[in-house]
């Protein structure tokens, strides 16, 4: 931002500069050369007027013309020549100075009928004094934009640090840090922006406070009613019915999964959503087996597809909460076969603005698809928005599994319609990444 706003001053002030200081030096060099004119045209006429006085009542000079005034009026190193009228109605001419001139400066003036003068100096030194009066310019130019230099830097320091650290604090912000900052920079619309942020730190951590204070309240809730429900299967456990037994086990093993979930997922909401490697086949293996159950009970078939060492950069819960959606979604709007595949991908670029990555980062792909019929053209724009069904639901399980993917940094997207593709692309654990990836194929 510095060097931006210090590079566009210093054009404006150098373009400035030259456009104002090249017709000046131009305007100085005519100047000193007319100067030196109106003083060879004020000598001319004071020597016309020694000339006139000497002449007679016939306006003719009558003898010799007395040319010491002349002399006198003639610069040193000049040459002047004089024509003027005789009594014998011929013209005389009379030399003063030098015999020759070097690249002369010359004036001339016309006397009607009392003659003429010729007045010539050398030029050496009314191109010295030009060069002078164009190095003045020069100076005056290469000084002002010193001067500007100096203002450019001072405005862009003054205006680049406290945008700066108003970008700082809002980066804090962003990480969760809402301490205060009293600091304002003189600069009106800059300490609006901090006004606005400290309005907004305090709001912010306010309702982050009343947020975990609901996940608290709401997890103390569940878990006194996931209690009260483990407390009733145990008591079914000792059924006298085999079959009562292995029920309620398996649902006494679904409570402890449900209680487990709960618990990962206020830590991650206290930690701010903190990344985590997991294995994803085994993370999704806990999804499958909730639901092989209820494929089952439809006469429908849920894979799980992938290789058992591939570890994502991510939070566990959040992968089986979202992979627990798409499945459940595959479940009540498709058919056939539902599978859920893991592999790895290449060109994927999941990283925020400004976040040092390779273009071609390898990402783990969850893909969950099944042979229905898959998401109509109407639908698909707009299925994952929060509050919108096309059959009959709350509209909020995909938005949330979309949002829940992409607060570990992932994406959540419908790769084909029909029959309907759903991917989750998360990043690899860094230890993890493989120097090469073959029979990749792009998503598409």
């Amino acid at each position: 931002m510095r060097r931006r706003i210090l590079q566009s001053i210093l054009a404006v002030v150098i373009l400035t500069a030259l456009l104002l200081g090249v017709p000046l030096i131009y305007t100085a060099w005519l100047w000193v050369e007319d100067f030196n004119r109106s003083d060879l045209q004020v000598r001319l006429d004071r020597m016309a007027t020694e000339i006139i006085t000497q002449e007679g009542v016939n306006g003719v000079v009558e003898g010799d013309l007395d040319t010491n005034s002349l002399r006198l009026l003639t610069p040193a190193g000049g040459r002047l020549v004089v024509v003027y009228p005789t009594t014998d109605d011929g013209a005389a001419r009379v030399d003063i100075g030098e015999s020759s001139v070097q690249s002369p400066l010359v004036e001339s003036l016309a006397m009607g009928t009392s003659g003429s003068l010729r007045l010539e100096v050398p030029s050496d030194e009314m191109r010295t004094q030009q060069r002078q009066a164009v190095g003045a310019v020069a100076l005056l130019v290469l000084v002002s934009i010193a001067a500007g230099t100096v203002v450019a830097y001072v405005t862009a320091k003054r205006l680049a640090d406290p945008l700066r650290d108003v970008a700082n604090r809002a980066a804090r912000l962003a990480e969760g840090d809402f301490r205060p900052d009293v600091r304002r920079h003189g600069i009106p619309e800059l300490d609006r922006v901090s006004d606005v942020l400290d309005s907004a730190t305090v709001e912010i951590a306010g309702r982050l406070q009343r947020e975990h204070a609901l996940v608290a309240d709401v997890s103390h809730q569940l878990r006194s009613r996931l209690t009260a429900v483990r407390l009733r299967l145990d008591e079914l456990s000792v059924h006298s019915d085999p079959a009562v037994v292995v029920e309620a086990d398996e649902a006494m093993a679904q409570v402890d999964r449900l209680t487990v979930a709960i618990d990962e997922l206020v830590r991650s909401s206290r930690s701010n959503g903190t990344e985590t490697q997991v294995s994803v086949i085994r993370e999704l293996s806990v999804v499958i087996a909730d639901w092989k159950r209820p494929f089952e009970d439809a006469d429908r078939e849920l894979v799980l597809r992938g290789d058992t060492n591939v570890m994502a950069s991510t939070t566990g819960s959040r992968l089986r909460e979202a992979v627990a959606v798409l499945v459940d979604n595959a479940l009540m709007h498709g058919a056939g076969t539902c599978t859920v595949a893991v592999r790895l991908i290449q060109g994927q670029n999941l990283r925020t603005p400004g976040e040092e990555t390779s273009p071609r980062e390898t990402m783990v792909c969850v893909e969950v698809s099944d042979e229905g019929v898959g998401v109509s053209n109407d639908l698909a724009p707009h299925i994952f928005d929060r509050g919108f069904s096309g059959a009959g639901s709350t509209g909020v399980g995909l938005a949330l599994a979309r949002a829940l993917i992409e607060a570990d940094g992932g994406r959540l997207e419908l790769q084909r319609r029909r029959p309907a593709l759903f991917a989750i692309f998360v990043p690899l654990a860094r230890e993890h990444v493989p120097t090469r990836v073959t029979g990749i194929r792009e998503p598409r």
